[in-house]
C-alpha cells in the first residue's frame, strides 16, 4: 500500500508541474555510476570482474570442459587429498566471494595431482 500511495503522489506532482516538466528529478538522474577501477560502467549491462569491465553474458573456462559466467558465478577450486575438485558458486550480492559459504551452482570436474 505504501508503494501505492508513492506511486499516486509522484504521478499527482507530474500532473501538477508546469509545461516544462518536473525540474527537481531528485534521486531519479543524480545517482554515480558504479565504477570498476578508474573506469565507470553501466550495470543493467556489464559488471566488473577483477578489475575488467564484461557484458553480463561473457563466460570464460574455469577448468577444461566447465564454462562459468563471471558476473553471476566463482570459480573454486577444492583441495581433495590427491584431487582437486572444481566448484562453480553463486555470487551472493552485496557479499564478497567466499566459496565456502557461497551457495553451489555445480562441480564440475575432478583432477588428478
Amino acid at each position: 500500500i505504501s508503494l501505492l500511495f508513492s506511486v499516486s503522489v509522484f504521478i499527482v506532482q507530474l500532473l501538477r508541474s508546469d509545461a516544462e516538466g518536473v525540474t527537481d528529478t531528485g534521486p531519479w538522474l543524480c545517482q554515480p555510476a558504479p565504477r570498476c577501477g578508474d573506469q565507470p560502467y553501466n550495470p543493467l549491462e556489464q559488471c566488473c570482474h577483477n578489475d575488467t569491465i564484461l557484458p553480463l553474458n561473457a563466460t570464460q573456462l574455469c577448468v577444461p570442459n566447465c564454462i562459468f559466467y563471471p558476473c553471476f558465478q566463482h570459480c573454486c577450486l577444492e583441495s581433495l587429498g590427491t584431487q582437486n575438485q572444481a566448484i562453480v558458486t553463486f555470487k551472493v550480492p552485496g557479499m564478497k566471494p567466499d566459496c565456502r559459504s557461497s551457495p553451489v551452482s555445480r562441480i564440475c570436474a575432478q583432477v588428478s595431482l
